[in-house]
């Protein structure tokens, strides 16, 4: 299975295309998608255009995407959703199913806690799939998106699986636990 994560950002967008093949994740590809210095349509465009790209390019069987943190400034939290919508419209656009997860949550995936800085994210990053490089802080958030879904994507269908029966005992699944 090839997941691509993204890791949105109005101004730069990271990817990252791993594969998956029974716990063995591959690295296949990363980078940024940088915007023009222009007006946010333009910029929507772009992250539009080029994650559709990246796609055509890869050829995903899934994607993952980080959500949006609230941040000090609501005017930037409301710009950084602007770009993570459309890069999700791309990725829906394409009919991929999409993940999303925190950055806590990849964190935790990726270096076993969720107050890690963005070194030690790149560092296992590296080592996670051998890479020869440091990659850059949006492609190393890009990846770490996709081994978080690669490490709890299946934990979630089998969850998701089992929701209905669940559902008629009174109980559900919401973020991935159990919930009467």
């Amino acid at each position: 299975m090839k997941i691509l994560g993204i890791d949105p950002g109005l101004r730069t967008t990271g990817f990252g295309v791993i594969h998956k093949q029974g716990n063995k994740l591959t690295y296949i590809a990363s980078g940024t998608i940088k915007t023009p210095d222009a007006d946010l349509p333009l910029r929507l465009k772009t992250i539009l255009a080029s994650v559709s790209e990246v796609i055509a390019t890869y050829a995903p069987d899934c994607a993952a995407i980080e959500k949006v943190f609230v941040n000090v400034n609501p005017q930037s939290t409301l710009l950084l959703g602007q770009a993570r919508g459309a890069a999700i419209c791309a990725l829906v656009q394409a009919d991929l199913t999409v993940a999303e997860y925190t950055a806590l949550q990849v964190k935790q995936a990726v270096v076993g806690h969720g107050k890690a800085q963005k070194s030690q994210v790149q560092d296992m990053v590296q080592r996670l799939l051998s890479l020869s490089g440091m990659p850059g802080t949006d492609a190393a958030d890009a990846l770490g998106v996709a081994i978080c879904h690669a490490h709890s994507g299946e934990a979630l269908s089998a969850l998701s699986a089992l929701a209905p029966g669940l559902a008629k005992r009174g109980l559900r699944v919401r973020g991935g636990r159990l919930v009467g």
